[in-house]
C-alpha cells in the first residue's frame, strides 16, 4: 500500500486518523523541525530481525526513547537480534529506509513480522504517530485501533513495556 491507499483503507475500516503533511524526514532529529499537532505521540521504529534471518520484528516506541536491542532481547526471548537490512524491509514491508511504520505491515502478506508496541502509548491523549508508508506525512490514529487493525490484519502484536 502505498499513502493513498492506507488513507483509503483507512477510511474504510471507518478509523478515526488525522493526517499532517510535512517534508520527508528519515530520521527523529528531522522530524523535530516538524510542527506537530500531537507532540509527544510520534512514534520511533525499529524494524530487526534475529542471527538466523529467521524471524522478523517491528519495535515500535514514543520517538524521545531509546531502544536497548540485548535488554529488548532478554525481556522477550528471542535470539541476538540485527537491523534488517533495507533489501529485507522493502521485500518484506514494502517500504524504504526513513519510511519505517507499523502500517507497513499491511504490506506484509505472509505476516512474518512481529510487532512490539510500547505501553507509553496508551497514556493521554492515546494517540501514535505513525508515517503512512510514506515518509511525508504522518498519521495519527487512537494506539487502541492500529493495534486492532494490525491484529485483523494477522501480524502477532504485542504491547511491552519498553525503557
Amino acid at each position: 500500500m502505498n499513502k493513498n491507499e492506507v488513507y483509503q483503507f483507512l477510511d474504510q475500516k471507518q478509523i478515526w486518523h488525522e493526517i499532517t503533511e510535512h517534508p520527508a524526514v528519515y530520521n527523529m532529529e528531522q522530524l523535530e523541525q516538524v510542527t506537530l499537532p500531537y507532540p509527544g505521540c510520534d512514534a520511533k521504529n525499529l524494524f530487526v530481525r534475529d542471527d538466523k534471518r529467521r524471524n522478523y520484528y517491528l519495535i515500535t516506541v514514543k520517538g524521545d526513547k531509546r531502544v536497548n536491542l540485548k535488554d529488548f532481547r532478554r525481556k522477550q526471548g528471542t535470539k541476538p537480534l540485527t537491523f534488517a537490512s533495507p533489501e529485507e524491509l522493502g521485500e518484506i514491508l514494502g517500504l524504504i529506509p526513513g519510511a519505517v511504520t507499523p502500517l507497513g505491515l499491511l504490506n506484509d502478506t505472509a505476516c512474518r513480522v512481529q510487532f512490539y508496541i510500547d505501553r507509553d502509548f496508551w497514556q493521554a491523549p492515546g494517540l501514535i504517530g505513525v508515517h503512512p508508508n510514506d515518509n511525508t506525512a504522518t498519521v495519527w490514529l487512537k494506539a487502541d485501533d492500529l493495534v486492532a487493525l494490525l491484529r485483523g490484519h494477522g501480524n502477532a502484536v504485542q504491547a511491552v513495556d519498553l525503557d
